[in-house]
């Protein structure tokens, strides 16, 4: 048994038969996850040997950070679709079904911080006028 082979396994899994599409293309996926693979486990190694860390610890830190990364970015995805899309925002229902929420928590799904940060990533402010939910901890007269 090699941990950072079995993790790095775990986070890269090589394509099946039948899951590329077009078929064809299967033999470069799966040299491709061989390649990620090997330098997955190349850097995993070398971050535990640097920071004497316990590979699995640290791999799932890695998974946390990209977890986290994830949710930000769906929440300011969320805020562009409704915020910055002109007098017809992104209909909730589809906004919903896309990101795996409920339909109500599309609506509270992301506050001015993520409006915020979108602003700066687009370069402009908002096309809408809706009031937003109060952001955490925030009081408004």
């Amino acid at each position: 048994m090699d941990l950072i082979e079995d993790i790095t396994a775990i986070h890269i899994p090589l394509p099946t038969p039948g899951s590329v599409t077009p078929e064809d293309c299967f033999p470069d996926a799966l040299e491709q996850a061989l390649r990620d693979r090997q330098e997955y486990a190349e850097s995993l190694q070398a971050m535990c040997d640097d920071l004497e860390e316990d590979p699995l610890v640290m791999a799932l830190g890695n998974a946390r950070v990209r977890k986290e990364a994830a949710e930000t970015e769906i929440r300011e995805l969320l805020a562009y679709a409704r915020e910055f899309h002109g007098d017809r925002p992104y209909k909730l229902e589809p906004l919903a079904e896309a990101s795996g929420m409920s339909v109500s928590g599309i609506r509270t799904a992301y506050k001015d911080g993520e409006v915020d940060a979108v602003t700066l990533q687009v370069g402009r402010k908002p096309d809408s006028r809706r009031t937003r939910p109060p952001a955490a901890g925030t009081i408004r007269a």
